[in-house]
């Protein structure tokens, strides 16, 4: 199910086009968690979830520092920020939780709103100011950048990592404790 959703983002010419592209993506995957059958739904889930964390940091790590150089930027990157930081939150919560019961339903029902809501905010308003006040080159490397760290990035939600300096200082620690935990979990 979820391989259907992949996008191939290897033809975007810079960061924001490779950013709408893994939106539409995102918003397969929140549709494909709760149609999923109960024993489907938590790798929908945990799909998901890892997309959702490496997007966020990367998004967090390389795409807030040059909207807070745009004019008006700072206040547009504050917003995303936090409301990429409830989500981590939120995600946390929802991954410790039992993807068939009826609390999780609910919960993920209100988070995938809020993912679609944050989503559209980054693409009405974070993006045509990125396109607007940067270089089309410095864009173009900022796609690369986001790539980059998307790789390197945690596949879990870190609600502890609230600010772009937190995730180049917790971020790699912390990825190295999820691929380690995703290698157990899928193990045993």
């Amino acid at each position: 199910m979820t391989d259907v959703r992949e996008v191939r983002n290897d033809d975007a010419t810079d960061v924001v086009e490779f950013l709408m592209n893994q939106h539409q993506q995102v918003r397969g995957l929140l549709d494909d968690v709760p149609s999923a059958a109960a024993p489907e739904r938590q790798q929908c889930f945990d799909t998901v979830r890892e997309m959702l964390a490496r997007h966020e940091t990367a998004e967090e790590m390389i795409v807030r520092p040059l909207t807070r150089t745009a004019p008006g930027g700072e206040e547009v990157a504050q917003g995303r920020m936090d409301e990429e930081n409830e989500a981590k939150e939120v995600l946390a919560t929802l991954e410790k939780m039992d993807v068939t019961s009826a609390e999780f339903t609910a919960r993920f029902s209100e988070f995938r709103q809020s993912v679609l809501d944050h989503a559209e905010a980054e693409e009405t308003e974070e993006f045509p100011l990125l396109r607007s006040n940067t270089d089309p080159d410095a864009l173009q490397q900022a796609r690369d950048r986001v790539e980059r760290a998307e790789a390197m990035a945690p596949t879990h939600p870190h609600p502890s990592a609230k600010t772009t300096a937190m995730n180049y200082v917790a971020g790699p620690f912390a990825a190295m404790l999820d691929r380690a935990r995703d290698a157990f979990s899928k193990s045993g």
